[in-house]
């Protein structure tokens, strides 16, 4: 009887049974997201939201004299901007826009998470998110009140960034943004204690 170890035929088969296991792990579970996946949406959105937090910590850092607050926003400035730039470089490697026409949180709607009950300062955009006019009150005060506003409207926006981290958690396994989103939520929630410890020093609540 012929030895099947050494049939050319069932050696072939094997051969392309096994390589179209790994092009199916490979270009499968690896496969980049796609256009309307929780992982882009997750990246655009975050990045927005990251960019404000930014912008207040620039505010502040340029009108504060204390130096617990300056040392915070430069921490808000240099952590969220490294991350910021990741989320440009993950749309860029998976061949996507860095804007899109849908609606900011989409990517979480049907998961509890919609847009419309985020409870964000304005409808429609992320969680924690400052309005215009916060922001421009955010310019115009000075001293004590200035920081004040400052802790306060951060503490929301991390708030709001911990919360669409948390959302992402339970939508992806893909590892570099589950990765991403538990420090996030780890960073953040540590900055929400000591915002807030900031703030009972100064007379003030979240």
């Amino acid at each position: 009887m012929r030895n099947p170890a050494k049939n050319p035929l069932l050696i072939a088969c094997a051969v392309l049974i096994a390589g179209a296991a790994v092009l199916l792990f490979v270009f499968g579970r690896g496969a980049a997201p796609a256009e309307t996946s929780a992982e882009a949406g997750f990246a655009r959105d975050m990045g927005v939201h990251h960019a404000q937090a930014v912008d207040m910590s620039f505010i502040i850092r340029d009108k504060t004299q204390s130096k617990e607050i300056r040392n915070l926003a430069f921490d808000i400035i240099t952590t969220q901007s490294t991350q910021r730039g990741m989320f440009i470089g993950w749309l860029e490697q998976w061949g996507l826009g860095l804007s899109t026409d849908l609606r900011p949180m989409a990517w979480m709607r049907g998961h509890g998470h919609g847009a419309a009950t985020t409870g964000s300062a304005e409808p429609g955009v992320m969680p924690g998110m400052a309005s215009a006019a916060e922001l421009a009150k955010l310019k115009e005060l000075q001293g004590t009140e200035a920081e004040v506003l400052f802790l306060q409207l951060m503490i929301r926006h991390h708030e709001g960034g911990v919360r669409m981290a948390e959302g992402l958690l339970k939508l992806s396994d893909r590892d570099e943004v589950v990765n991403m989103a538990q420090k996030i939520v780890k960073g953040q929630s540590g900055e929400i204690k000591l915002m807030t410890d900031m703030l009972g020093h100064r007379g003030a609540q979240p």
